[in-house]
Parts: structure tokens; sequence; C-alpha cells
């Protein structure tokens, strides 16, 4: 069984210069995807004065849409789950996952690392016609020992919840710039990044000899996602265990860099 899966952080549908609402436009883009499986990170889920300045009853248009925007961009193609990350007096965001599957099953865990920085990570079990795929959406902290922190309990939740080898899709804004993590969750999960995985395809034989004679670890090298209109660090992944990576592809252009300041990864993958 194919999957097409997607990961996005969309920036709580607002543009990342002067602030204008991208909400309908993002709902578009999304649907570009054409993905089975869609990953999000600051999702809003309610925010009033928004409402109150762009929304139908303010100025009569359509501007911002008065259902959540995971519900709005789900629409009536997607099943959908949301978990609040960061809530205010105005309204909450965090993470949300679309599903052309049916969700069995939702969780969100808080690993927030501090008062000033609320994340979540949020899980879902999809029901697929080859059985369950256990499903997390990632949105990591700005500090390097939180996110290792938050990356240890990552990897608690999945051993806890997919202990016995089942597919695995970790996906979102880990904003990890050093490329620290990678090598823990492939050593603690058994997962391979899409990029990754791509690339070891493409080593040649003998090159894959030397490495193993000398003891080297593959270089493992995610693709660069942000900003999204020059985008220089590697910030957004997609991690699976369970599949075979057909495909994988960082959108660049013009739209994306006016919709969010992280660019999407879409990846085609196969249940082994």
């Amino acid at each position: 069984m194919k999957i097409r899966v997607a990961t996005y952080n969309i920036h709580k549908g607002v543009s990342s210069f002067r602030t204008q609402p991208r909400v309908h436009a993002l709902k578009k883009a999304i649907t570009q995807f054409d993905a089975d499986v869609v990953f999000l990170q600051e999702v809003q889920g309610r925010h009033d004065q928004l409402t109150a300045r762009y929304g139908e009853e303010s100025r009569g248009h359509r501007n911002w849409p008065a259902r959540a925007q995971h519900e709005f961009f789900a629409g009536d193609s997607h099943h959908c789950a949301y978990g609040m990350n960061a809530a205010y007096d105005h309204g909450h965001h965090g993470n949300a996952l679309l599903s052309r599957f049916s969700i069995a099953n939702e969780r969100n865990h808080d690993v927030s690392d501090h008062a000033y920085e609320q994340r979540g990570i949020l899980h879902c079990v999809l029901d697929t016609p080859k059985g369950k795929i256990h499903c997390y959406v990632i949105h990591l902290g700005l500090f390097e020992a939180g996110r290792g922190r938050q990356t240890q309990a990552l990897i608690e939740a999945v051993n806890e919840s997919a202990p016995n080898g089942e597919p695995v899709i970790i996906a979102g804004d880990f904003n990890d710039w050093r490329n620290t993590l990678s090598a823990k969750l492939r050593k603690e999960l058994g997962v391979a990044e899409v990029f990754d995985e791509l690339s070891g395809k493409n080593d040649s034989a003998i090159g894959k000899l030397v490495n193993k004679m000398a003891g080297r670890e593959p270089v493992i090298t995610p693709a660069r996602t942000f900003p999204a209109a020059l985008p220089w660090f590697r910030l957004d992944r997609i991690y699976v265990r369970g599949f075979k990576v057909e495909s994988a592809l960082v959108l660049h252009g013009t739209l994306w860099a006016k919709l969010s300041d992280h660019a999407p990864i879409v990846a085609e993958l196969k249940l082994s």
C-alpha cells in the first residue's frame, strides 16, 4: 500500500511579513499536496482577535474561517485531530493531523520544557486497509537542551504506544538546526529520515563498503526547509519505520514563500 504524506509548519495561518491572513490560500496549497496524511504545526485552534478583525461577520467577506483551522483544512476529504499546545486569553494553537484514513485513537503528550514555550506530541493511530499506522506530529523547542529532553519523551512515547515494530511516521518541525537528533532516533526507534533513506540508495557499493570497514555511520542530511524564501536550515523532517521511501521533495517557490516561513515536505511511502 502506498501513502503520500506531507509535513508543514503553517505559521498560524498568517504571512511571515505584515501578518496578513493566508488561511484560504493555505487550504488550496495543502490540497495541492494530494496527501493521504498531512502533519501540521502552528495550527490555530482559536483566535478571537483575528476572527473579529478578519472574520465573515466583521466585514462581510471570507478572510478568516469561523471554524478551527484543522477542521477548515480537512473539509470533507480528511479526518482531523488537534493537539492544543499553547493557550492564551484570545485563543490557542498546536499540532494537527489530517488523514484520509479514519483516526482510531488520538492523544496529545505535553512535552513543554518550560512555561514560556509550550510544546506537544500529537499521537494518532490510523485505521488503514493494511492495518494500523502510528503517526506522531512534532514541534520541538528552540533550545537544544530542551529538544534533547523532548526527543527522549518522544522515544518513550513511541516505545510505549508502538512497542512491537508497528509502522510509524514521525513528522514535523524539529528545530534541530545542528542535526543532533537523527542518530539517536535511528538508534532508539529504528526509524529513517526520508531524505537520508533516499541518499543511501544512491551511495555506491564501494562507498558503503569503505564506510562499513571504517566503522563510520552514514551521514544523515535532512533537507533544507527554513526560511521558505531561501531555505538554509534543516528544521523539518519525516522519519519512518516499516515503510519504503519512494520519493521525497521540498516544495520551493514564490507561492510557498508567501504562505509560511517554512517550506513543506511531501513524501511517497510504501508500506513494507
